[in-house]
C-alpha cells in the first residue's frame, strides 16, 4: 500500500509498518522529522525525482514523501467488540466511496478514541492514498474490520449485545437522545445515497441531526463527528435520555 504527506507516514514509520521511504527535493523542516524516525526504525529511504512523487501519489498533496507500507490489520467484528473493557462504541461504514470522507471519519474515529471501524470489501474507498492523506495518520491507529456484507454484520453484533444506531435525516428520534452508553455501532451510509434499505431495516434504531438552516443535511463526515462526541460526552457524564 502506498500512502503520502508527512503526518500520515509519520504515523506509519510510529508503527513500523514502513518498508521504503521515497522523498524528493530540499529534506528541510519536518522532512527531518520523517527522516529521523526512518533512520531510527532502520527504513530504507530513496532520493527520487519529483515526477516519480506526483506517480505514486496519484496527484495527490504528497509534500515530498511517499511511503510503501505493510496493509493494515484487518481485525475482526468479534475483535472489535471484545477488545475493550468497556461498552464498545463502533462506526459502521456503508457504501463510504470518497476517500477524503474515509478519512476524515478515521481521523474522527481516532480522536474520539472509537473501539474500532467496519468497512465492507466492495463499494468502500481504498485505505491508502488520498484516505491515508486526509486521515492525517489515525488510519495507522484505527482498528478496522472489513465484511463482505454489512447487513448481515449487523445481525453479528446484535448477536454480540452491541445496540446498531444508523444516522437517517427522515428518522424521528434526535441522535442525541440515543443512549450512547451501551454498546453501540453508529452507521453510516454512502454520500447522497445514505443506508442502503436492507441496512437500514437491520439497525435497532434510526436517529437524526436535527437542520435548522437552509440545507437538509451534513457531509458524512461531519456528521460522524457529531454523533461521535455526543457519544464521548455521554461516556463522560450521564446520558441526555435513555433510548
Amino acid at each position: 500500500m502506498i500512502i503520502y504527506g508527512i503526518n500520515p507516514v509519520l504515523e506509519a514509520l510510529r508503527t513500523g509498518r514502513v518498508r521504503e521511504l521515497r522523498i524528493g527535493g530540499r529534506a528541510g523542516g519536518r522532512m527531518q522529522e520523517v527522516l529521523a524516525v526512518a533512520d531510527e526504525r532502520e527504513v530504507r529511504v530513496r532520493r527520487v525525482p519529483a515526477e516519480s512523487l506526483d506517480r505514486d501519489a496519484r496527484g495527490g498533496a504528497h509534500q515530498g514523501v511517499v511511503a510503501l507500507v505493510e496493509g493494515t490489520r484487518d481485525y475482526s467484528v468479534d475483535e472489535l467488540v471484545r477488545g475493550t473493557a468497556r461498552p464498545p462504541l463502533l462506526v459502521v461504514l456503508d457504501g463510504i466511496e470518497d476517500p477524503h470522507n474515509l478519512g476524515a471519519i478515521l481521523r474522527t474515529a481516532d480522536a474520539a478514541g472509537v473501539d474500532g471501524v467496519i468497512v465492507q470489501s466492495r463499494r468502500s474507498a481504498s485505505l491508502g492514498g488520498a484516505a491515508a492523506k486526509a486521515s492525517a495518520g489515525a488510519v495507522a491507529h484505527v482498528r478496522i474490520a472489513t465484511v463482505v456484507n454489512i447487513a448481515r454484520t449487523l445481525d453479528e453484533l446484535k448477536q454480540a449485545g452491541v445496540w446498531t444506531v444508523g444516522l437517517a435525516g427522515d428518522a424521528t428520534t434526535p441522535y442525541d437522545r440515543v443512549d450512547f452508553t451501551l454498546p453501540t455501532a453508529v452507521v453510516l451510509g454512502a454520500e447522497g445515497a445514505g443506508l442502503r434499505r436492507l441496512v437500514r431495516e437491520r439497525c435497532d434504531l434510526l436517529a437524526a441531526i436535527p437542520m435548522t438552516g437552509h440545507v437538509d443535511s451534513l457531509n458524512v463526515s461531519v456528521a460522524a463527528g457529531v454523533t461521535l462526541f455526543e457519544a464521548v460526552r455521554q461516556r463522560r457524564g450521564r446520558p441526555s435520555v435513555s433510548a
